[in-house]
């Protein structure tokens, strides 16, 4: 390309819809129309019959070709005269959703497909509101498979009017309709004849005439990717620019924490630059040392970033289990992962009827707005003004599975309001107050597996030396701080982030803490180790087999459970996950209650928590 050459931009656009709606077909047709495909290829796309079947040029998985649909995103790069495109084949299929919301996320404009034969359908309103939710700027309706319907204008007339109407009640930005067929190719790139009613645009022309996205025109924003230092006498952060342009001399401010100094070096491949803008991917350097990490976002120091730990969020669930409120995720915000937890459901989205419904778990491909709380400040933009900084992913801590993709509505006001209170007094001088270091053990397993009976020895010995421990049994939390709460799975695990809580403040204060609570879900387990310091928790695994806990049943809870008189009671109508790793693992079928105590104090004078020796005797109990 020669300097005279006008720069051509890019836009990037996906094609959504139900399946078989003709979606690979389209693209294919529309890649061959335009020239972009090799007559080598094309003649590698002829059937049997020797005629073309463009949609092998998209389904490249042997399992698409199999099935006949889409599953995967295929991502497909030609260019005009105009411009240049990268377009986006998405899956139809609800199963894989998630697969289209992923192409979706960084999409300009989005091609709806609807099928002349069938109309508006479920799945093209969801995907439709996905389009809507993460912000595409530009809608093009196409009705296909027009040539199956003899062309008639009815049936397009129809279709345009009920998806028009849904749009304006979804908040799509006003579509585009189309009448065209990727098999004959009629309106695609050329003009058709057989629709001698419609005088408007091909799909080409109008994806050739959207206007350029305009990334330059808000403040500089660049997340932090990584901290470059070859040697000691540099130091730079690299990232790839979201919005704005950065100069050498420009004032910046980081986020979260809120330093500013200014940039000394704009730093790329081949030597430094002058400035640098949207789209570019640079190392920064300042004039003073600052502390920058991975995950920070850097901005203009006259146009600073929010940063917050509460927001309201849009929610797209992507997993097979449902959502559970109240359960520990990571969340991943740019280069930040972060604890994160759904503290409430505001509502679930009827896709069909846009109707706001109540919900307290979102399902598969479910969409709701939903209240979330952090680990820890995160840097951050409304979705509607800037994507990559308004975006997130839910990601399962034991499986590592993504299950969830939101969009950051705003911050919550208590999020601003409410500040830690600095105390002076640390966790560390009210234990040596006590002649120990704190602890929390906890002890899970199935009811009747002799956890409780365990916890209350532990108690009674170490208060015998003189110890300060304190027991927290889950019949006796739900008398009282869980009282309100039943036995569901959302319940269950808000059951026990109140018990771990009050544990870690205990803790906090010095104590040994005993916790007794089947817990039966590893991911909880998980959530409280993770809110205490590392050498402070311990994981008992009571473990009795559900025969020998059953033929226990000292309160006759499995008994009632056979009957179905208690619903999800762990072990007959609810699982239990037994620890993969315990610090302790007591096999009550092999070991007397007295002996599982001992093991459990043998464990926490390993991890040095009786060290020391207490400041008095206690008189042996009666």
């Amino acid at each position: 390309m020669t300097s005279s050459t006008p720069r051509r931009d890019t836009l990037r656009f996906i094609t959504c819809g139900s399946v078989d709606d003709g979606k690979s077909t389209l693209i294919g047709r529309l890649l061959h129309d335009a020239g972009a495909v090799p007559d080598d290829q094309v003649a590698a796309l002829r059937d049997a019959e020797g005629r073309l079947d463009f949609s092998l040029l998209v389904d490249g998985l042997l399992a698409e070709r199999e099935q006949g649909i889409t599953i995967d995103v295929a991502y497909r790069y030609f260019s005009t005269p105009r411009r240049q495109f990268i377009v986006a084949d998405t899956p139809g299929h609800e199963q894989y959703t998630r697969n289209m919301a992923t192409g979706a996320s960084t999409a300009d404009a989005a091609v709806v497909l609807v099928d002349a034969r069938k109309g508006v359908l479920t799945q093209t309103r969801r995907h439709s509101h996905i389009v809507s939710l993460l912000g595409v700027r530009h809608v093009v309706l196409a009705v296909t498979k027009m040539d199956m319907v003899a062309w008639s204008q009815d049936a397009f007339d129809a279709i345009a009017a009920d998806y028009l109407a849904f749009a304006e009640a979804a908040g799509l930005p006003a579509p585009t309709v189309i009448p065209v067929s990727g098999v004959t190719g009629d309106n695609l790139v050329r003009r058709g004849e057989a629709a001698e009613w419609y005088a408007g645009p091909t799909l080409l022309e109008v994806l050739e005439g959207l206007p350029p996205i305009a990334e330059t025109a808000r403040p500089f924003r660049m997340a932090v990717q990584g901290v470059n230092r070859p040697n000691l006498d540099f130091r730079g952060y690299t990232g790839r620019i979201n919005s704005g342009v950065v100069r050498v001399g420009d004032a910046v401010a980081v986020s979260p924490s809120g330093v500013r100094s200014h940039v000394e070096r704009i730093v790329v491949m081949g030597g430094d630059l002058p400035q640098a803008r949207a789209g570019q991917s640079v190392t920064l350097t300042f004039t003073d040392e600052i502390d920058v990490s991975r995950g920070d976002v850097l901005a203009a120091a006259d146009a600073p970033l929010e940063a917050a730990d509460q927001f309201e969020a849009t929610l797209i669930w992507m997993a097979e289990a449902e959502m559970v409120s109240g359960r520990v995720y990571d969340l991943k915000i740019g280069a930040r992962t972060v604890p994160a937890q759904i503290t409430d459901i505001r509502h679930r989205v009827n896709v069909n009827t846009q109707e706001k419904l109540a919900a307290r778990s979102l399902a598969l491909n479910d969409i709701g707005v939903c209240h979330l709380s952090l680990g820890q400040d995160v840097a951050f933009e409304p979705y509607e003004v800037e994507r990559e900084l308004g975006a997130f992913i839910l990601i399962d801590r034991l499986t590592r599975a993504t299950v969830g993709a939101g969009m950051i509505r705003f911050a919550l006001r208590r999020a601003h309001n409410i500040h830690r209170q600095a105390i002076k007094v640390d966790r560390n001088q009210r234990a040596a107050l006590k002649g120990q270091k704190a602890a929390v053990v906890w002890l899970t397993g199935l009811s009747g597996s002799g956890k409780s009976t365990i916890a209350n020895l532990v108690e009674e010995r170490l208060t015998a030396e003189g110890r300060h421990a304190y027991l927290i049994d889950g019949d006796n939390l739900r008398h009282g701080l869980s009282r309100d709460l039943g036995f569901t799975e959302a319940d269950r695990v808000e059951n026990i982030r109140r018990a771990a809580e009050v544990a870690r403040m205990m803790a906090d204060a010095g104590l040994i803490v005993l916790v007794s609570l089947i817990s039966p879900f590893r991911a909880e387990r998980q959530m409280v180790r993770d809110m205490m310091p590392d050498d402070e928790f311990l994981e008992v695994f009571v473990d009795a087999p559900l025969a020998v806990a059953e033929a226990r049943d000292v309160k006759g809870l499995y008994a009632k459970a056979r009957r179905g008189e208690i619903a999800n009671f762990t072990g007959v109508s609810s699982p239990y996950e037994p620890p993969a790793e315990p610090d302790l693992h007591l096999r009550t079928n092999q070991m007397s209650p007295d002996e599982a105590a001992e093991a459990v104090i043998a464990r926490l004078r390993a991890a040095r928590r009786l060290t020391a020796s207490p400041p008095f005797e206690q008189p042996p109990l009666t």
